[in-house]
């Protein structure tokens, strides 16, 4: 950043300086940080009179303080001090509007201070926004400096769920087999997503505990269908078999995880006579919302395949591809290994570049696959760049295909404790998207997993008829 200051020497009246902005939603969320102001008025998406719409509108002294931008680092620049300012509110900004900021010097006095006419515009309409006047102490010395580094802030805002969960209440909620949700977390997060519309759960599993779970959250289950299945007939295998049932009935479309283990769910799904099987492997995918990155991010595999072969990675490329585009997003696949050239020696890398040439040859279909491709050239265009990496995926990825199950669980609970990213998840593969959650996923991972089994689900639909 390049600031230039005007001393007072230099300062003449008449002078004038502006400055544009954009209102965004981070904004209103980052000066409710910073001031302590948590009025939902200014707020994101809070809705406080009822009418069905969000306010939204700015802080009035956000609005003000870009008079405080220009004048720090405009005119008269670095090193002005504040003595006064007169401030009029006359209309309301909202997150989405450019204001014009513009000050214009009206005084200069004999004790070095400076008075300046101030307004804050909304040029879409010409409205005035903020008037008034500054009195501030001028810079003396001179001030020209190209070395101002302020460090980047991110807001731990999940915007792609939140959108994706707006879309799934959209469609019809999803009838779903909800196995053994016999703990507070499974059962809320079942409950949750009922409540906003977005599935119907059918409880499948012990009654009584299912119920003693109810009791312990306060809800009422008596609007749910419980189907009971006693732990001491058959166990959680014996539950998830049920489920499958209710999916060849056609009563449920997708299959939620709730309190056992994952090879007790998984096992009855893939029985050659009852299970879920549909020829392709199971896979997992972890759909990611990291704070910062302009569209979700999917890992896969992370949960199921531990060391996959070449056959096995085909399918969990595939169905990575078949689930972004069910979710609208343009599949970018990035094959991961530890470098971005073949080496015989690395596995992964030879792995990577034979996907990269299936998919050319139509093999694998919906998207555009490269590899292999370290992880900081296949995210970072930079990075890219320096590697003298082209193509549509390099430095654009949004499906990262792991080496093996270590390497994808370890980059999925990276981006979640360590860029502070949520993440759904979910099994293709089977007749109908099943929901794998785990005990320390937030009720929002909960929700957006419900939500993009529901998408998906909807997009087979349509893909289908």
């Amino acid at each position: 950043m390049h600031l230039v200051n005007r001393t007072f020497a230099e300062l003449s009246v008449g002078e004038t300086a502006e400055l544009r902005r954009l209102v965004t939603p981070d904004d209103l969320y980052v000066f409710a940080a910073a001031s302590g102001n948590y009025n939902p008025m200014h707020l994101p998406s809070a809705d406080v009179d009822g009418d069905g719409r969000p306010e939204n509108i700015a802080p009035g002294m956000f609005v003000a303080s870009l008079i405080s931008a220009v004048l720090g680092t405009l005119l008269p620049g670095p090193g002005t001090l504040y003595l006064r300012q007169v401030t009029d509110f006359h209309d309301r900004a909202r997150a989405g509007d450019e204001l014009l900021c513009r000050v214009r010097m009206v005084e200069k006095s004999e004790d070095g201070t400076v008075t300046l006419d101030t307004e804050v515009t909304r040029p879409a309409d010409g409205a005035l926004i903020v008037s008034g006047t500054a009195r501030v102490l001028a810079p003396q010395e001179k001030y020209d400096r190209d070395d101002i580094e302020i460090p980047g802030l991110l807001v731990q805002r999940h915007r792609h769920f939140e959108a994706l969960v707006e879309r799934a209440k959209a469609l019809a909620p999803l009838p779903v087999a909800v196995v053994c949700p016999d703990d507070g977390n499974s059962l809320g997060g079942a409950l949750r997503a009922a409540k906003e519309g977005l599935i119907v759960p059918l409880l499948v599993g012990d009654e009584t505990a299912i119920r003693a779970a109810g009791a312990a959250l306060g809800s009422d289950l008596s609007g749910f269908e419980i189907i009971g299945m006693p732990r001491d007939q058959g166990g959680d295998q014996a539950a998830a078999a049920a489920a499958c049932r209710l999916v060849h009935e056609g009563r449920a479309g997708a299959v939620m995880k709730g309190h056992l283990h994952t090879d007790d769910l998984l096992k009855p799904m893939l029985d050659k006579a009852g299970g879920l099987r549909v020829g392709r492997r199971f896979t997992h995918i972890f759909v990611m919302d990291v704070p910062g990155r302009p569209e979700p991010v999917m890992v896969t595999d992370a949960a199921i395949n531990i060391a996959p072969d070449l056959a096995t990675k085909v399918d969990i490329t595939q169905n990575a591809i078949d689930l972004a585009l069910s979710l609208g997003i343009e599949p970018r696949v990035g094959v991961l290994s530890a470098v971005e050239t073949v080496n015989p020696a690395i596995q992964s890398s030879i792995d990577a570049a034979l996907l990269s040439k299936m998919a050319e040859r139509g093999q694998i279909s919906g998207g555009l696959v490269d590899g292999p491709l370290a992880m900081d050239n296949a995210v970072d265009l930079s990075a890219a760049r320096t590697k003298g990496l082209k193509g549509g995926v390099a430095g654009h990825a949004n499906i990262l295909v792991v080496p093996g199950i270590d390497a994808g669980n370890m980059l999925a609970k990276q981006l979640s404790f360590v860029s502070h990213a949520e993440g759904a998840g979910l099994v293709l593969g089977a007749r109908v998207p099943v929901i794998l959650n785990s005990r320390s996923d937030s009720p929002m991972s909960r929700l957006a997993s419900c939500a993009v089994a529901s998408l998906h689900h909807a997009f087979a639909g349509e893909r289908n008829r």
